[in-house]
């Protein structure tokens, strides 16, 4: 008793301390005066908002971020569900297998996936190349170094983050409410759609917020396989950073971008809630 004591008491504090520091003086500190510099501009506090305003290209910036944020989202969706549903079809070690399958792209850097795809999609790529000789196109065509290749990369990474959470909502399930359902005499069909389809969908739900948050972030990706073509909010703020500077407005930039996370993590928390309930 007196170990457990010592442990959940106010004694125990002191083990979560260091982290506790750790992460306010590498995360919380930085991100207080992101914010600050914000609102921190030689020509006044709202001088970089109006700027951001005013110059339509920052914000056709973020619009192209939340349309290639939402297109990723919807093709993970597409290829996430049934990946998920045919892994909770599976038993023992093939499941097992799948799964392994399904993480290993975590085991690799995303630099080099993203590389890869260029070995695979360029105009002298595996694709390009297969087409040619089958004689099915007549010359390369354009898959990467634009937004399809964005959308095809960032989906590559991002895939799994919607599969697995997911997969963990269909294995919840309670498999007597589908039984009750056939037992009724509704056919597979009707049994999958009527029932085991709604029951997945806050958990479907929660695993899109997720991808389009990780979206909205991503900088490696876009920035490779975009090749300078595709803009979006993380290599904006880069720029701004690191080769104009204008630090003021890459804040004012990074907190929209943190304001929309906020918002699209508060619901991705409520519907992990409900799937969980």
């Amino acid at each position: 008793m007196s170990r457990i004591k010592l442990v959940s008491g106010p004694s125990g504090i002191r083990f979560v301390m260091p982290l506790g520091l750790a992460m306010l003086v590498a995360f919380n500190i930085p991100v207080v005066l992101m914010l600050a510099w914000g609102f921190s501009s030689p020509a006044g506090a709202l001088a970089p908002w109006a700027d951001m305003i005013e110059r339509t290209v920052y914000l056709r910036v973020l619009a192209n971020t939340f349309r290639i944020a939402l297109i990723c989202t919807l093709v993970c969706a597409v290829l996430g569900y049934p990946l998920a549903y045919w892994l909770c079809c599976l038993q023992g070690r093939a499941r097992m297998i799948a799964l392994a399958l399904v993480v290993l792209p975590f085991w690799v850097s995303i630099l080099v996936r993203t590389y890869a795809w260029i070995v695979v999609l360029g105009n002298n790529g595996v694709v390009n190349r297969s087409l040619l000789e089958l004689g099915l196109i007549t010359e390369p065509l354009a898959l990467i170094y634009n937004e399809l290749g964005v959308v095809i990369g960032t989906t590559n990474v991002l895939l799994p983050f919607l599969v697995l959470p997911l997969f963990a909502a269909m294995l919840g399930i309670d498999r007597r409410v589908l039984q009750a359902a056939s037992g009724l005499g509704a056919p597979p069909g009707t049994v999958f759609w009527r029932v085991f389809f709604p029951l997945t969908l806050p958990g479907l739900a929660a695993g899109c917020i997720l991808v389009f948050i990780l979206t909205l972030g991503f900088f490696i990706t876009p920035a490779i396989l975009g090749g300078g073509r595709v803009s979006m909010i993380a290599n904006m703020i880069d720029l701004l950073i690191n080769r104009m500077p204008r630090w003021e407005l890459a804040a004012a930039l990074s907190t929209v971008l943190l304001l929309a996370t906020f918002v699209c993590y508060a619901f991705y928390l409520k519907l992990s809630k409900r799937g969980a309930a």
